[in-house]
């Protein structure tokens, strides 16, 4: 692997910020990569832009910002229109097609995943949107393994949470699974 730059950009709120801490976890602590986790948010709690950027890497990181990411995961509109630009040509967009759209462009694997309404119909509870966009991510890109997710999932949500964690995770791998084998 190389280094692969993930930036996880929304509304704050939707916890984001979480998300990018749990990738990083499991991609150190779990997987035995090397990675670093920024974040910023506006001054909002709820609402403003919020972003978690992850840099995961086999090699030490020189630079602990995202300039140019490969994956970007977008879960509302404001961020897709801030941010789209800085996606690297070939780069993986996955979005939040229950809230986000698009300009289709022929620069970027694209995938459109109904993230918020699969929480809402298959978990039970949109809170839990991150947790089913980090399963997402993982199933498409393959940056962690399944079990160091799951682990860091597991470590990171409210005691208590966990089983409500671990089946959005599942949901947002079992989603993208179904489009994935969709007839195109």
């Amino acid at each position: 692997m190389r280094q692969v730059e993930i930036r996880l950009a929304g509304e704050g709120g939707q916890g984001l910020i979480l998300a990018g801490i749990i990738l990083a976890e499991a991609a150190c602590v779990h997987d035995g990569k090397n990675a670093v986790q920024t974040q910023s948010y506006g001054p909002e709690s709820r609402g403003g832009a919020s972003k978690a950027e992850v840099i995961i890497s086999d090699s030490e990181i020189d630079y602990p910002k995202v300039t140019r990411p490969d994956i970007m995961l977008v879960m509302s509109q404001m961020a897709y229109d801030k941010y789209i630009k800085d996606l690297k040509q070939g780069g993986v967009l996955i979005y939040d097609s229950s809230i986000v759209k698009v300009q289709p462009s022929p620069d970027h694997r694209t995938y459109a995943v109904p993230i918020t309404a699969t929480a809402r119909e298959r978990v039970g509870r949109e809170i839990v949107a991150n947790i089913v966009a980090l399963g997402a991510l993982v199933k498409v890109c393959g940056v962690v393994s399944e079990g160091a997710i799951r682990e860091a999932v597991a470590n990171r949500v409210p005691r208590g949470t966990e089983g409500l964690n671990l089946r959005a995770l599942d949901a947002g791998m079992e989603v993208v699974g179904e489009l994935l084998d969709a007839p195109r």
